[in-house]
């Protein structure tokens, strides 16, 4: 038993839980089909989505069940959950530029909404993943966290960026997703605003 605890406690465990979806995807590029690549441009940006709004909702999972194990155990590992949604985004805007091409940097493509949404979300998420390492924490200290705070602009614009696609057809799927996530923001919002004012009150 103790054997199986510390297979699933171990960090590459977790990791190979991660890289599970990437291996159909890889095997599929490895066909060498040029439609490939525009057919994984979906489920790479979909998981990238998915791994990020699963780190995002570990904090008010936690707060909602204080006595089960399941978001905490997630907490610990909520980082690896960011580098592996960076790392699905990351794929994504590769197979986005192969797919289309120079036209990927022309003015009229640049200025669609669903576009410039979904670079600027590229953007955000470097920094957070670059300082996702244990060294880049204690060297950030207190900053490190107000750094990490910049997902929250990340699952904004994703969720702009999923929305827009199609001529707002990408809307039902955005929001299945984001949904959840919204209801446990919002239900941490609150529970922080009751918790301020019976302290307040004392």
């Amino acid at each position: 038993m103790s054997a199986v605890r510390s297979f699933l406690n171990h960090p590459y465990t977790f990791w190979a839980l991660l890289c599970l979806p990437a291996i159909p995807m890889t095997a599929a590029l490895a066909t060498g089909d040029a439609k490939t690549i525009h057919m994984l441009l979906h489920p790479t940006g979909e998981f990238a989505a998915r791994f990020m709004i699963i780190s995002m909702m570990i904090t008010p999972l936690t707060m909602l069940f204080r006595g089960w194990r399941g978001p905490r155990w997630l907490m610990k590992r909520r980082r690896y959950l960011g580098v592996a949604a960076f790392g699905y985004a990351a794929a994504h805007t590769v197979l986005y530029l192969i797919d289309i091409g120079v036209v990927a940097y022309s003015g009229n493509e640049l200025s669609k909404l669903y576009i410039w949404t979904g670079w600027l979300a590229l953007l955000i998420f470097v920094p957070l993943a670059v300082t996702s390492t244990d060294g880049w924490l204690r060297k950030l200290g207190p900053h490190w966290k107000m750094l990490q705070r910049g997902v929250y602009g990340a699952a904004v614009l994703t969720l702009v960026h999923w929305a827009a696609l199609h001529n707002w057809g990408g809307v039902g799927p955005a929001l299945v997703h984001f949904v959840p996530l919204i209801a446990l923001e919002l239900y941490r919002v609150n529970s922080n605003l009751q918790h301020r004012r019976l302290r307040s009150a004392v």
